[in-house]
Parts: structure tokens; C-alpha cells; sequence
């Protein structure tokens, strides 16, 4: 996926160059509308550029983590922004969460504090080493 992206680039900054050249011949001659048009071609190139890459990943990943916060439920292990590891003990009505850190000691968390990459590294399920 790198790579394509790096191809794209060059070939959007080589037709942007491309469009920037001073037209032939004396510079008397009336001026041509093509310069223009290749500029605005160019400028709809990068926005959709800037969405593919930039706006819909960040979309998706949002969406990702909303699902994920909304399906937590009492005995899930997780991982906060903080790296402090606990199990929900409660999920309250106000967009908090009890968790049990050590047994009997608890902490009142925000959904929005748990990391979603980190809970799943923790609750993957060990990989056997394959030789």
C-alpha cells in the first residue's frame, strides 16, 4: 500500500509541475484555458487523494472503536490509554466503568479511556512459536 501511495504522489507533484510551465511561443498569442482546467483537474485529484488516504481511515478506525467501547460488558479484561490492565466489574448508566485492578480494589474509568489495540493484544490467545 506504500508503494502505491508513493507512485500516486510523484505522478500528482509531476502533473501539478507539468501544468506549471510557461506556455509556447512569444507570449503575444491570446492565453489558453487548458492551464487552468490541468489546475483544477489537479486540485480534485488531491482532494480525493487526501480523503482515500487521510479522511476515511480516521473514519473507520472512529467507527471501530465506538463499536468496540459499546460491546464492553462485566468480566471483559482490558487495558486503559494509561496501560492499567483490570476486569469490568460494572458498567454504569453514565458512560463509566468499575473495574477491579487487584482483587478488591476498584477504579472508576470512562469508556473513552480504554485502548481498543492494547485490550486486544492482551486477550489474543497465545500463538504457538511454528519452526
Amino acid at each position: 500500500m506504500k508503494s502505491i501511495t508513493t507512485y500516486l504522489t510523484s505522478g500528482l507533484v509531476l502533473l501539478y509541475l507539468s501544468s506549471c510551465t510557461p506556455p509556447a511561443g512569444d507570449g503575444k498569442s491570446g492565453a489558453s484555458g487548458s492551464g487552468g482546467t490541468l489546475q483544477l483537474v489537479f486540485l480534485g485529484l488531491m482532494i480525493v487523494v487526501f480523503w482515500m488516504f487521510f479522511i476515511r481511515p480516521q473514519a473507520k478506525r472512529a467507527k471501530e472503536q465506538k463499536t468496540f467501547i459499546e460491546n464492553l460488558g462485566k468480566g471483559d479484561k482490558i487495558v486503559t490509554i494509561a496501560g492499567i490492565h483490570g476486569t469490568i466489574n460494572k458498567v454504569n448508566e453514565d458512560g463509566t466503568l468499575n473495574i477491579e485492578v487487584s482483587p478488591g480494589s476498584y477504579l472508576k474509568i470512562e469508556k473513552s479511556a480504554i485502548s481498543r489495540d492494547w485490550t486486544a493484544a492482551l486477550n489474543k490467545p497465545a500463538v504457538a512459536d511454528k519452526k
